[in-house]
Protein backbone atom coordinates (compact mmCIF):
# COMPACT_ATOMS: atom_id res chain seq x y z
CA UNK A 1 0.00 0.00 0.00
CA UNK A 2 2.68 2.46 0.91
CA UNK A 3 6.76 2.70 -0.03
CA UNK A 4 9.58 4.55 0.12
CA UNK A 5 11.85 3.75 -2.76
CA UNK A 6 15.18 4.98 -2.76
CA UNK A 7 14.81 7.77 -0.82
CA UNK A 8 17.00 10.18 -0.14
CA UNK A 9 16.48 13.83 2.14
CA UNK A 10 18.23 16.60 2.85
CA UNK A 11 17.00 19.69 4.67
CA UNK A 12 17.36 23.15 3.03
CA UNK A 13 20.00 24.04 5.81
CA UNK A 14 22.24 21.90 5.40
CA UNK A 15 24.56 19.80 2.96
CA UNK A 16 24.32 16.42 4.26
CA UNK A 17 21.06 13.98 3.87
CA UNK A 18 19.79 12.44 6.69
CA UNK A 19 18.26 9.97 4.73
CA UNK A 20 20.53 8.17 1.80
CA UNK A 21 18.61 5.73 -0.78
CA UNK A 22 16.43 4.75 1.55
CA UNK A 23 13.54 1.96 0.88
CA UNK A 24 10.33 0.89 3.07
CA UNK A 25 7.58 -0.77 2.29
CA UNK A 26 4.70 -1.28 4.66
CA UNK A 27 4.24 -4.75 5.01
CA UNK A 28 4.81 -5.80 8.30
CA UNK A 29 1.29 -5.55 10.65
CA UNK A 30 2.93 -3.73 13.47
CA UNK A 31 6.30 -2.59 13.19
CA UNK A 32 8.98 -0.24 15.00
CA UNK A 33 11.71 2.06 14.13
CA UNK A 34 13.89 2.95 16.77
CA UNK A 35 17.42 4.95 16.29
CA UNK A 36 19.07 7.77 18.01
CA UNK A 37 17.71 11.15 18.24
CA UNK A 38 18.65 12.89 15.05
CA UNK A 39 18.83 10.12 12.89
CA UNK A 40 15.72 10.77 11.03
CA UNK A 41 12.62 8.94 11.81
CA UNK A 42 10.23 11.20 12.13
CA UNK A 43 11.65 12.75 8.76
CA UNK A 44 11.34 9.44 7.17
CA UNK A 45 6.93 9.48 8.51
CA UNK A 46 6.76 13.25 7.44
CA UNK A 47 8.15 11.81 3.68
CA UNK A 48 5.74 9.26 4.18
CA UNK A 49 2.58 11.06 4.59
CA UNK A 50 3.98 13.62 2.07
CA UNK A 51 4.46 16.35 4.89
CA UNK A 52 7.59 17.13 2.75
CA UNK A 53 8.98 15.92 -0.17
CA UNK A 54 11.90 13.79 -0.83
CA UNK A 55 15.16 15.03 -2.67
CA UNK A 56 15.53 12.07 -4.67
CA UNK A 57 13.46 8.57 -4.89
CA UNK A 58 9.81 7.78 -4.76
CA UNK A 59 6.59 7.73 -2.27
CA UNK A 60 4.08 5.23 -3.48
CA UNK A 61 0.63 4.57 -2.74
CA UNK A 62 -1.01 1.33 -4.36
CA UNK A 63 2.27 1.06 -6.45
CA UNK A 64 2.47 4.72 -8.26
CA UNK A 65 4.11 7.39 -7.63
CA UNK A 66 2.40 10.10 -5.22
CA UNK A 67 2.96 13.32 -7.48
CA UNK A 68 0.07 15.47 -7.40
CA UNK A 69 -2.64 16.86 -5.03
CA UNK A 70 -5.04 14.16 -5.88
CA UNK A 71 -2.80 11.56 -5.22
CA UNK A 72 -1.49 13.05 -1.69
CA UNK A 73 -5.68 13.51 -0.69
CA UNK A 74 -6.28 9.84 -1.59
CA UNK A 75 -3.16 8.92 0.63
CA UNK A 76 -3.83 10.36 3.31
CA UNK A 77 -7.82 9.19 3.47
CA UNK A 78 -5.91 5.70 4.10
CA UNK A 79 -2.80 6.99 6.04
CA UNK A 80 -3.56 8.67 9.36
CA UNK A 81 -0.37 10.68 11.34
CA UNK A 82 -0.27 10.95 14.97
CA UNK A 83 2.15 13.82 15.71
CA UNK A 84 4.32 13.68 18.55
CA UNK A 85 2.51 16.46 20.01
CA UNK A 86 -1.01 16.89 20.36
CA UNK A 87 -0.86 20.62 20.22
CA UNK A 88 -0.04 20.02 16.48
CA UNK A 89 -3.08 18.26 15.49
CA UNK A 90 -5.56 19.95 17.65
CA UNK A 91 -7.09 23.13 16.47
CA UNK A 92 -10.67 23.44 17.34
CA UNK A 93 -12.45 24.92 20.36
CA UNK A 94 -14.29 21.47 20.94
CA UNK A 95 -13.39 17.77 21.22
CA UNK A 96 -16.61 17.11 18.95
CA UNK A 97 -15.33 19.36 16.21
CA UNK A 98 -11.84 18.47 16.46
CA UNK A 99 -13.12 14.72 15.63
CA UNK A 100 -15.66 15.39 13.47
CA UNK A 101 -13.74 17.43 10.92
CA UNK A 102 -12.06 14.31 9.18
CA UNK A 103 -15.32 13.28 8.46
CA UNK A 104 -16.34 16.65 7.31
CA UNK A 105 -13.66 16.94 4.76
CA UNK A 106 -13.94 12.80 3.68
CA UNK A 107 -18.03 14.13 2.72
CA UNK A 108 -19.84 13.35 5.09
CA UNK A 109 -23.22 14.95 6.68
CA UNK A 110 -22.87 17.12 9.40
CA UNK A 111 -24.93 15.08 11.17
CA UNK A 112 -22.84 11.77 9.60
CA UNK A 113 -20.20 13.25 11.09
CA UNK A 114 -21.20 13.87 14.45
CA UNK A 115 -21.97 10.17 15.15
CA UNK A 116 -18.79 9.05 13.63
CA UNK A 117 -16.95 10.76 16.34
CA UNK A 118 -19.39 10.21 18.82
CA UNK A 119 -18.75 6.44 17.75
CA UNK A 120 -14.73 6.78 17.92
CA UNK A 121 -14.69 9.15 21.12
CA UNK A 122 -17.10 5.97 22.81
CA UNK A 123 -14.63 3.61 21.83
CA UNK A 124 -11.69 5.20 23.17
CA UNK A 125 -13.35 5.56 26.67
CA UNK A 126 -14.09 9.04 26.36
CA UNK A 127 -17.44 9.12 26.46
CA UNK A 128 -19.02 12.63 27.53
CA UNK A 129 -15.75 14.26 26.31
CA UNK A 130 -18.01 15.86 23.48
CA UNK A 131 -17.94 19.23 24.42
CA UNK A 132 -14.62 19.31 26.48
CA UNK A 133 -12.47 22.85 25.53
CA UNK A 134 -9.73 21.29 23.85
CA UNK A 135 -6.96 22.97 24.88
CA UNK A 136 -8.03 22.72 28.52
CA UNK A 137 -7.56 18.88 28.53
CA UNK A 138 -4.31 17.41 29.90
CA UNK A 139 -1.82 15.98 27.92
CA UNK A 140 -2.72 12.38 28.05
CA UNK A 141 -6.24 13.40 27.15
CA UNK A 142 -5.45 15.26 24.21
CA UNK A 143 -2.99 12.18 23.19
CA UNK A 144 -6.11 10.00 23.20
CA UNK A 145 -8.65 12.92 21.59
CA UNK A 146 -5.61 13.25 18.81
CA UNK A 147 -5.72 9.54 18.00
CA UNK A 148 -9.90 10.17 17.97
CA UNK A 149 -9.04 12.52 15.22
CA UNK A 150 -7.54 10.09 13.00
CA UNK A 151 -9.46 7.17 13.68
CA UNK A 152 -12.79 9.04 12.69
CA UNK A 153 -11.19 9.04 9.31
CA UNK A 154 -11.09 5.29 9.40
CA UNK A 155 -7.48 4.59 7.95
CA UNK A 156 -5.77 1.58 6.58
CA UNK A 157 -2.61 2.73 8.13
CA UNK A 158 -1.75 4.29 10.92
CA UNK A 159 1.92 6.33 11.66
CA UNK A 160 2.74 6.92 15.51
CA UNK A 161 5.67 9.43 16.20
CA UNK A 162 7.08 8.76 19.90
CA UNK A 163 3.01 8.19 20.74
CA UNK A 164 4.36 8.11 24.65
CA UNK A 165 6.33 11.13 25.32
CA UNK A 166 5.21 12.42 28.71
CA UNK A 167 2.35 9.79 29.07
CA UNK A 168 1.49 9.13 32.59
CA UNK A 169 1.64 5.21 33.20
CA UNK A 170 -2.45 4.60 33.19
CA UNK A 171 -2.59 6.50 29.63
CA UNK A 172 0.21 4.58 28.62
CA UNK A 173 -1.60 1.34 29.76
CA UNK A 174 -4.52 2.16 27.64
CA UNK A 175 -2.79 3.26 24.80
CA UNK A 176 -1.17 0.31 24.71
CA UNK A 177 -5.28 -1.24 25.05
CA UNK A 178 -6.14 0.56 22.05
CA UNK A 179 -3.67 0.28 19.50
CA UNK A 180 -3.47 -3.48 19.79
CA UNK A 181 -7.30 -3.79 19.25
CA UNK A 182 -6.84 -1.99 16.09
CA UNK A 183 -6.95 -4.29 12.75
CA UNK A 184 -4.93 -1.99 10.52
CA UNK A 185 -1.06 -1.73 9.58
CA UNK A 186 0.62 0.44 12.25
CA UNK A 187 4.52 2.18 12.66
CA UNK A 188 5.50 3.36 15.11
CA UNK A 189 8.37 5.56 15.96
CA UNK A 190 9.48 5.13 20.25
CA UNK A 191 12.64 5.07 22.74
CA UNK A 192 9.90 3.54 25.14
CA UNK A 193 11.08 -0.14 24.71
CA UNK A 194 8.33 -1.39 27.16
CA UNK A 195 5.50 0.36 24.89
CA UNK A 196 7.23 -1.28 21.29
CA UNK A 197 7.33 -4.72 23.03
CA UNK A 198 3.17 -4.36 23.92
CA UNK A 199 2.90 -2.95 20.42
CA UNK A 200 4.58 -4.37 17.84
CA UNK A 201 5.81 -7.55 16.05
CA UNK A 202 9.04 -6.65 14.13
CA UNK A 203 11.76 -3.59 14.60
CA UNK A 204 13.46 -1.30 12.35
CA UNK A 205 16.63 0.39 13.12
CA UNK A 206 17.76 3.94 11.43
CA UNK A 207 21.20 4.71 11.64
CA UNK A 208 23.71 6.69 8.82
CA UNK A 209 20.84 7.42 6.86
CA UNK A 210 19.84 3.79 6.30
CA UNK A 211 17.19 1.18 7.56
CA UNK A 212 17.66 -2.44 8.62
CA UNK A 213 15.49 -4.67 9.93
CA UNK A 214 16.52 -6.25 13.33
CA UNK A 215 16.74 -9.42 13.16
CA UNK A 216 17.40 -11.16 15.98
CA UNK A 217 16.57 -10.98 19.57
CA UNK A 218 18.68 -10.22 22.50
CA UNK A 219 18.86 -11.59 26.16
CA UNK A 220 20.22 -8.89 28.55
CA UNK A 221 19.90 -8.16 32.15
CA UNK A 222 20.45 -5.15 33.96
CA UNK A 223 20.24 -4.16 37.49
CA UNK A 224 18.61 -0.51 38.36
CA UNK A 225 17.13 1.21 41.21
CA UNK A 226 14.64 3.59 41.51
CA UNK A 227 11.90 5.63 43.80
CA UNK A 228 8.78 3.89 44.72
CA UNK A 229 10.72 0.63 43.52
CA UNK A 230 9.05 -1.54 46.95
CA UNK A 231 6.14 -0.70 45.26
CA UNK A 232 4.45 -3.23 42.78
CA UNK A 233 5.24 -2.68 39.54
CA UNK A 234 6.59 -5.08 36.58
CA UNK A 235 9.39 -4.45 33.94
CA UNK A 236 8.93 -6.04 30.04
CA UNK A 237 11.34 -7.85 28.65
Amino acid sequence: MLELRKISYTYPQTSKPILKNLSFKVEDKHAGIIGPNGCGKTTMLHLMVGLIKPTEGDLLFHGEPVTTKLDLYNLRRDVGFLFQSSDDQLFSPTVIEDVAFGPLNLGFKPDEARAIAENTLKNLGLNGFEDRITHKLSGGEKKLVALATILAMRPKVLLLDEPTNNLDPKTTSRLIEILRNLDLYQIIISHDWDFLSHTTNTLYKIEHGHIHKCEEDHIHEHRHIHKAGDHPHQHDL
